[in-house]
């Protein structure tokens, strides 16, 4: 799987340069950019209802003319996104930030959230297009990383966040992270704690807080907010209100921060 990344990640690129793009605000007056995007592109990532997804997914090929199936596929996502703005719409920014781990300004007009799986090799992909995003707009972005392990297909998922999650009690969340997904092969117990020791970690402590209540509680609550979403895969992101897929070039993140800013605040 990790060998066919590149390939699929240069025929997203071709799709999301080619589709539509408009403006929205939200009653919330978070404004946010509403992209025509099929939900058949959110499938590249790791989803941990793949093959409920695909049986779906060929069954409707099977039942529908392609006008049918587009249409159908547009609706599904046109009702994601209502379900993401009615969540949103009950949130505060404190609430939605939580104590998850963040770069930029707490006070940005664009906020941009990454449900994460440390075993997820296209998680991996995005966290390096991700550095290079937040370097670019560590001014007027504010980046959350949110805990999506998928314990049911990622058997190290778990143990991997609450991890980091420990190194994020001692103000290491983003070395850790980047350690995490550099060397996805070594994830286990042994390399959890080298990799600790390496960044210079109080390892005691390490240890309390890994295999603390706290720490399931924090990654719970990252789950609890997913699953209000509705997402089912990872990377998935959350730019104020809009939904961006897994494997979403950086052209589509830096055209959709271009849009939010054109538009007034308070519209």
């Amino acid at each position: 799987m990790i060998l066919d990344i590149s390939s699929q990640l240069q025929s997203l690129r071709r799709q999301l340069l080619r589709w539509p793009q408009m403006v929205s605000a939200s009653s919330k007056g978070l404004v946010f950019v509403g992209l025509t995007v099929s939900l058949s592109v959110g499938a590249l990532g790791c989803s941990r209802n793949a093959a409920t997804e695909a049986n779906r997914a060929g069954e409707s090929a099977a039942e529908l003319s392609p006008a049918e199936a587009e249409a159908a596929e547009r609706a599904e996502w046109d009702a994601q996104m209502a379900r993401v703005k009615s969540v949103l719409d009950g949130m505060d920014r404190a609430e939605l930030i939580g104590d998850s781990a963040t770069k930029g300004p707490l006070d940005a007009d664009v906020i941009l959230l990454k449900f994460s799986d440390f075993e997820c090799p296209f998680c991996a992909v995005a966290a390096a297009d991700m550095k290079s995003f937040t370097k670019i707009h560590e001014s007027d972005v504010l980046y959350v990383y949110k805990q999506f392990p998928l314990v049911t297909i990622h058997e190290e998922a778990m143990p991997a966040a609450k991890a980091a999650w420990a190194a994020g009690q001692q103000d290491q969340f983003w070395i850790y992270h980047d350690g995490l997904f550099a060397f996805q092969d070594k994830l286990g117990e042994d390399y959890y704690v080298d990799l600790a020791k390496q960044i210079g970690l109080d390892i005691e402590k390490f240890e309390r807080d890994r295999n603390s209540p706290e720490a399931q509680a924090a990654i719970d609550k990252d789950l609890a907010l997913a699953e209000a979403l509705g997402l089912s895969g990872t990377p998935t992101f959350l730019m104020n209100e809009l939904l961006i897929p897994g494997g979403a070039p950086l052209e589509f993140f830096e055209e959709a921060v271009i849009r939010l800013k054109e538009v007034p605040a308070g519209e």
